[in-house]
């Protein structure tokens, strides 16, 4: 039994970094993480539940100029209601496929982020969104990029004594759109083997001007194609398709370093990524073109 003491519940989020400066905590959002982990067993550290803290939750829409702003405790059901920019679609298309509609209508998207595992199904899509996180203590506030925050396997940069309060998606244009694409076993309520997030700007004309491809559970952390991305930028959307499989062939998925594990072999992996990359691409650039 847990006891009084070692459940805090702050009602401001000034509370809660006030607690993680005078103690170290373990931070619970929507608990579909930390929960089945003290099954029979005690928690470590004393329990924050920071889930009453409404100023970190809820979808500010953003504009073509101004960024999209996501709460931490937004939940992934509050992603799939609301009416996103097209652009990021992919991030509403992973909610969908995170555990079942009882998961969906507790977890949290910040607490995937910090949960960090390197099957988190919102990860990729937020990578290759070049989406940042904002970072809150008694210290101050600061920003990084989503890349620079996920380390690895469970590992964040988030200090000991702060809390990740909002996650900030930039603007693209009325042409850019995204997809999320995942393989599992099954349907729900799975693990994932490959996941592939891919988004793309293109200018009036149709050429790429922004483009982000990250892939999930081929690597310690989710990881984005820099050498893909960058060869595909000035393309025409009609030329993806055929761009990507020559950079593909080439080793575009190098960054990779997936692993055999009991869901699948790292070679299965590498060309199951492939393969969605391909399968993203070609439905992109049939949109994009429509």
């Amino acid at each position: 039994m847990i006891a009084a003491g070692d459940y805090l519940q702050p009602t401001r989020l000034e509370a809660a970094l006030a607690e993680l400066a005078r103690a170290r905590c373990t931070v619970v959002a929507g608990g579909t993480d930390i929960y089945p982990a003290c099954v029979g067993v005690d928690p470590p550290t004393p329990l924050l539940d920071v889930s009453l803290l409404a100023e970190t939750r809820g979808i500010e829409q953003g504009t073509e100029t101004s960024p999209l702003r996501v709460g931490a405790l937004t939940t992934w059901s509050d992603l799939v209601r609301k009416p996103l920019p097209r652009h990021v679609r992919a991030l509403a298309q992973a909610a969908r496929e995170v555990g079942g509609v009882q998961i969906q209508n507790r977890g949290t998207i910040g607490g995937n982020l910090c949960n960090a595992s390197p099957a988190a199904d919102g990860i990729p899509p937020l990578l290759a969104l070049d989406a940042t996180v904002e970072l809150a203590s008694q210290r101050g506030r600061r920003t990084l990029l989503l890349e620079q925050f996920v380390l690895g396997n469970r590992k964040t940069a988030l200090g000991a004594d702060e809390l990740l309060t909002a996650i900030v998606i930039p603007p693209r244009s009325a042409n850019a759109v995204s997809v999320f694409l995942k393989l599992g076993h099954r349907r729900y309520l799975v693990i994932s083997i490959v996941m592939v997030a891919l988004v793309f700007d293109f200018d009036p004309l149709g050429h790429v001007i922004y483009c982000g491809i990250a892939v999930g559970a081929c690597s310690a952390a989710a990881r984005r194609l820099a050498t893909l991305e960058r060869g595909l930028v000035g393309v025409h959307r009609r030329e993806l398709p055929a761009r990507a499989a020559t950079l593909l062939d080439a080793g575009a998925l190098a960054a990779l370093a997936p692993i055999d594990d009991v869901r699948a072999t790292g070679t299965y992996r590498l060309d199951a990524a492939r393969s969605l990359i391909e399968r993203g691409l070609g439905e992109l650039a049939h949109e994009a073109g429509a």
